[in-house]
């Protein structure tokens, strides 16, 4: 990849993807082939995110809806897969570019080593012109090791190729002050500088049946896209031309815009924000709250008043505000059972106490192990 292209990710939802009558849209993908080329023309690579596998498996397998049974979602994927890699083969392929399939679960990215792994593999596919079409491998997924969702795993691709835009593509035209298919009176947010328990609040689930993503994952993997200092939008998939347009600097949907002084983050807190999924949470004061964000310190027990959640020391945490917002994700130096334990108290309590004498002078996250969120 040289110093002078620039890097797109677009993530594209099942109801973009296919249409009402259940059939999948040959003639999106198309169109999406064209304006790749003409990103390509004018210095962008792309990496395509797409959703879509069971939603096209299910209908050729004869399910008159999408079945709810992991075997038959499974099945579903993996007949779709092959649907979906042929139609965007040969759409690209008759643009003069080559795609590649990339599948991917939580147990590829959850160690650090398969993370770098699938970081080297993606960016060394852009850099040799190829635009990889990244899915969730759902054919072989359960619960346990699902990202649940393609907002996270475009949130993660954008991180491993360290993207300059990664452009969600949905079936509303961007983020509302409420959910504009209940109330009439939602105004239309253009641009978000700060994601806050406001914006948060006014997120709505998805509209469709089709997709498994509401719109407050988008608004979650946005702001760790903000954190990660990659600029984010969210936009309707039937706008016409809006890649290009969007790579032109023209304002579509609702921009995400990462702030513009910020200390660079380390690839490892990256990985702690989105390579597993989060096994519990704890919640904190506000004072620790305060020096969570503005000073950059290590969480202490002293500062949580709750615990929720089973994990292990080395577990990935949501740390929450009073409001329940969440500020920071880190790797827990301690199980659940002693940091319900050690909640409230000073380190002096825990050094005397004799279950607790293990954790004396250990914070309960360790600030090189915590991403705060912007």
């Amino acid at each position: 990849m040289t110093s002078d292209r620039k890097t797109m990710v677009v993530k594209i939802g099942s109801s973009t993807l296919v249409g009402a009558d259940r059939a999948l849209r040959r003639d999106f993908i198309a169109d999406l082939a064209r304006q790749a080329s003409e990103l390509a023309d004018a210095g962008w690579n792309l990496v395509v995110v797409s959703s879509g596998a069971i939603a096209c498996g299910a209908p050729v397998l004869g399910f008159a809806s999408k079945p709810t049974d992991m075997p038959s979602l499974q099945a579903c994927a993996s007949v779709g897969q092959c649907v979906l890699s042929a139609a965007y083969d040969e759409e690209f392929r008759a643009r003069g570019l080559l795609t590649s399939l990339v599948l991917l679960t939580r147990h590829d990215t959850a160690r650090r080593n398969s993370y770098l792994h699938a970081r080297d593999t993606l960016t060394r596919l852009v850099e040799l012109g190829v635009v990889p079409v990244v899915n969730e491998n759902d054919t072989v997924t359960v619960d346990e090791i699902r990202f649940g969702d393609n907002d996270t795993l475009a949130a993660l691709v954008s991180c491993l190729v360290s993207a300059d835009l990664c452009v969600t593509l949905s079936d509303i035209d961007g983020l509302y002050t409420a959910n504009p298919m209940e109330d009439p009176t939602a105004a239309f947010i253009p641009r978000v500088e700060k994601i806050d328990a406001g914006i948060i609040a006014s997120a709505g689930d998805s509209s469709t049946s089709v997709g498994t993503g509401g719109m407050i994952t988008k608004i979650r993997s946005c702001r760790i896209l903000m954190t990660a200092g990659i600029a984010s939008v969210i936009c309707s998939g039937s706008e016409p031309n809006v890649l290009v347009r969007l790579a032109a600097g023209e304002a579509v949907g609702t921009l995400f815009v990462p702030p513009v002084e910020r200390m660079d983050i380390a690839p490892r807190k990256l990985w702690i924000a989105l390579g597993d999924s989060t096994h519990g949470s704890v919640t904190v004061d506000a004072g620790a709250a305060d020096a969570l964000v503005r000073r950059g310190s290590s969480l202490l027990p002293v500062g949580i008043t709750h615990v929720e959640g089973a994990f292990s020391a080395g577990d990935t945490l949501d740390v929450r505000d009073e409001r329940g917002l969440t500020i920071a994700r880190g790797l827990a130096q301690a199980g659940s059972d002693e940091l319900k334990l050690a909640a409230g108290r000073h380190q002096d309590e825990i050094a005397s106490n004799r279950l607790l004498a293990a954790l004396a002078g250990k914070p309960a996250i360790h600030r090189d192990e915590m991403i705060v969120f912007a």
